[in-house]
């Protein structure tokens, strides 16, 4: 509750100083979920930035991307999330934020940044860029997107939990602004905020092996940025480190549900094993089998993002073993709404994602196939079943619930 009411405030600092009407960098909408804004640069050329607040939020910082395909936006974005303790949280990254871009297209700093710096905020944002909604990116909104996900959602659950914290402290944040309404500015409480960041980092620690993943990466990315052979995009290699360390702190992998292993060392191509599903199921049962006779006690899937991730979803393909049933297509794609770019959202974890697809698999009442010929899954044959199914579901729609396997 002291971490939503300090998240709150700061959301409140922010709108308050760059109300949605603002020359230079506005807040258009912002609730405790995600942030939008708009810079405007020197040419009078507008960019569209976003600011997800996952799960981890304060002991990592806001993930951001940005539908802009300035490279100097990019690059402004990238050390946002590199930073540590409370350079976290929302206000210290706006400011930065808004100093790198003026930085970078060579535009005075706007007179507000100095009273964000001051640490000071008017408590009552104006109509349209206020702490709990406003446009179409508001908490609400969101919420409907997320359905997609279903029950089986760690990222939907987490959202739920928010939304109750902020109907309930709802009240308590109006009668704190009605009091302070004679007052022209109130002082965040940064000890508090500090204190709130000290305690999310002790309780997110990622294991050493994984840390040294981590570390490995950021080394190989020095190295190809100074060879000059950087595959990929800043932008979709930023998300994914991201939700890489997300993933080394959630409770769901730290209790070997699933299992992450990036192949050849490479953020872009992931196999996901899944560990444990429904016991109940008799997919359960048919991977009790499975150890018994191969030794094997999981399901791999293979993820593949590409460089206009989040905007795009991973292609995601069954590798072993062979299913019958549980929306998985000939080749080992899968027929499901979610992974399509209609049914896609960039504001979906992939944690949220390895959850559902496994909770998916169940209700689809997957089975083993024991007696199917090596190579029946392939990417060649993943892709085309794949892209057939995306045409098809594109001219005539989905259904629901699914009147057959896809």
């Amino acid at each position: 509750m002291a971490c939503l009411g300090v998240l709150k405030q700061e959301i409140q600092a922010v709108s308050a100083g760059f109300p949605s009407d603002h020359g230079r960098f506005a807040i258009t909408s912002a609730t405790v979920d995600e942030l939008t804004c708009r810079f405007i640069d020197h040419q009078g050329k507008k960019h569209v930035i976003h600011a997800n607040i996952t799960e981890t939020y304060p002991s990592t910082p806001p993930v951001w991307f940005s539908e802009s395909e300035d490279s100097q936006v990019t690059v402004a974005l990238t050390g946002l999330s590199e930073t540590s303790g409370l350079d976290n949280h929302l206000l210290h990254q706006v400011r930065r934020l808004i100093r790198q871009l003026c930085a970078a297209f060579s535009v005075p700093e706007p007179p507000e940044l100095k009273r964000l710096d001051e640490g000071y905020y008017n408590p009552a944002p104006p109509a349209g860029a206020a702490a709990d909604g406003g446009g179409p990116h508001s908490h609400h909104a969101k919420h409907h997107h997320h359905a997609h996900l279903g029950a089986g959602s760690s990222s939907a659950s987490h959202h739920a939990a928010k939304d109750a914290m902020a109907s309930s402290d709802d009240d308590l944040m109006e009668d704190e602004e009605e009091d302070s309404e004679d007052e022209d500015e109130i002082a965040l409480d940064m000890e508090d905020v500090e204190n709130v960041s000290k305690k999310a980092r002790q309780e997110e620690e990622i294991h050493s092996e994984h840390v040294q993943v981590l570390e490995r990466l950021k080394a190989k990315q020095r190295g190809d940025y100074l060879k000059g052979t950087v595959s990929g995009s800043v932008q979709a290699t930023d998300r994914l480190m991201k939700e890489l360390r997300d993933i080394y702190k959630s409770p769901s992998f730290k209790s070997g549900s699933y299992q992450v292993e990036l192949v050849n060392d490479s953020l872009y191509e992931w196999n996901v094993k899944i560990m444990r599903v429904d016991p109940d199921s008799p997919l359960a049962d048919d991977l009790r089998k499975l150890k018994e006779k191969e030794g094997k006690d999981h399901i791999l899937l293979s993820f593949m993002f590409k460089d206009t991730f989040p905007f795009d979803p991973p292609f995601v393909r069954m590798v072993h073993p062979v299913l019958h049933g549980g929306y998985v297509l000939d080749g080992g794609a899968l027929c499901m709404e979610l992974m399509t770019p209609q049914g896609w959202s960039s504001a979906y974890t992939v944690e949220a994602v390895i959850m559902q697809l496994s909770a998916t698999l169940v209700k689809g009442k997957a089975r083993i196939k024991f007696d199917a010929p090596r190579g029946t899954y392939s990417l060649a044959r993943a892709q085309q079943s794949f892209r057939s199914l995306v045409h098809i579901h594109e001219k005539n729609g989905w259904f629901t619930p699914p009147q057959a396997d896809g």
